[in-house]
This record gives structure tokens, C-alpha cells and sequence, in this order.
């Protein structure tokens, strides 16, 4: 899809895991079959996190710079630059502006706490990004998403009861992707394309609440070389 000058990508179970094998596997060890999916997705260098649910914000000053971070986004203004982070039921985020700032975040329930979709745009505004737009890509919806109550409360101290939804067995949810809208909105973004699609319902992405799966999909974020 385009978002912007940028394409996205949200991957599934169609193009294979996507993941890294753990949090610490070298960048020289990563499995070949792994590498040459990403490619088949992006043929450019990849920009990958090891995600720690965090704030962190990788800015990548060439394309597969900051490859390996521990971080839980990334932004550029390279053309050839691919930015991916990878899910299995947290929700990953494009963004992109006309301006030619790109980023990508990670985004679960810790990473709402921590404020990871803000700091990723203002990151971006300080690269020169100005009207700033979203995609959301596949993650876990409120209906198979219950949620413990202090939690839930935490969540929505920060970003208010619309992050509160409702389980198809009527029991306290976390509402993902309102929180990232909400999150979005907080960070001066209302420009947003949701694919609405929810991981554990679906047959064709990976993921750990449902099924514990161990394999990743990815959202990847480029502008081509001009």
C-alpha cells in the first residue's frame, strides 16, 4: 500500500516468518532463509529492532543503519532506507509524511505506557516531518484480548477509557487499536489507515495469544531510491 511518498508493507503467514530467532542472535547468524525472505518483502537494507517494548527511537542516518537496536522504532529521511519491526499480536505502525520522513514502531501495551507512537513522531518532526500519516497493520482486537484490571487502568490513566473494550465472552478488554488512535491523536496524527485485522482471529498471521507462535510477521516502511 502507499502511505505518502512511502510504501508499505504488512506481511503474514504467506511470506514466512520474518523473525530474528531471538533477542541474541548476531546480525552476521541470522538465518539465510530469514534473510531472503525479508528480501522477497524489500530488496533494500532493512533497518530491524530488537524489540523490548520500550520508548526507544532509532534514527537511521543510511538505509540498514541501526540494524540489531534494542528499540521499538525507527525513522529516517533516506530514500533505499527499509524500517521494519516485527509482531504477533502487538500492533505495528507506519508512518510516513510528505515531507519524506519515514518511521515504523511497535506498539503493545507496555509500548502505549511508555509513549513509543509520540516519540516516534516527534522524532520525525524533528527530522523535518510536518503533516504526518498513519497505517495500522494486523494485531490483537479487544474481542479475544482480555486484560487484567490494574493494567487496564494504567492504559487508559494515559489515554482514556477508550482503550476499555469488551471480550466476545464479555469479560474487560484492552482495546489496541483505539489506543493507538488515541495515541496517534496525542501526537498530533489523525490521518490513519487501519487494515482491521485481528491476529488471533486470523487464519493468516502468526500469533502469541491465540496460538503462541514463535514466528514473526512484519511491517516494513521504505521510499525507493530516487
Amino acid at each position: 500500500m502507499r502511505l505518502g511518498p512511502a510504501e508499505v508493507r504488512f506481511t503474514g503467514r504467506a511470506e514466512g516468518d520474518l523473525g530474528h530467532g531471538g533477542a541474541y542472535v548476531e546480525i552476521d547468524a541470522l538465518d539465510p532463509g530469514v534473510l531472503a525472505r525479508r528480501a522477497a518483502v524489500c530488496p533494500l537494507p532493512w533497518t530491524w529492532l530488537r524489540q523490548v517494548h520500550g520508548d526507544a527511537v532509532v534514527v537511521a542516518k543510511v538505509p540498514g543503519d541501526g540494524a540489531g537496536t534494542r528499540a521499538d522504532a525507527a525513522i529516517t529521511d533516506q530514500a533505499g532506507a527499509a524500517l521494519a519491526v516485527l509482531t504477533a499480536d502487538c500492533a505495528p505502525v507506519a508512518l510516513a509524511s510528505e515531507d519524506g520522513v519515514i518511521g515504523v514502531a511497535h506498539a503493545g501495551w507496555k509500548g502505549l505506557l511508555a509513549g513509543v507512537v509520540q516519540e516516534t513522531v516527534a522524532a520525525m518532526r524533528d527530522l523535518g516531518a510536518v503533516d504526518v500519516r498513519a497505517a495500522l497493520g494486523p494485531c490483537i482486537h479487544a474481542e479475544c484480548y482480555e486484560f487484567g484490571g490494574s493494567d487496564l487502568d494504567a492504559v487508559a490513566a494515559r489515554l482514556g477509557d477508550v482503550v476499555r473494550g469488551t471480550t466476545a465472552f464479555g469479560r474487560p478488554a484492552l482495546d489496541l487499536p483505539a489506543g493507538i488512535r488515541a495515541a496517534l491523536a496525542d501526537a498530533g496524527v489523525t490521518e490513519v489507515v487501519d487494515v482491521d485485522v485481528c491476529t488471533s482471529c486470523s487464519a493468516g498471521h502468526w500469533s502469541w495469544r491465540a496460538r503462541r507462535d514463535t514466528a514473526r510477521q512484519a511491517v516494513v516502511v521504505w521510499r525507493s531510491p530516487t
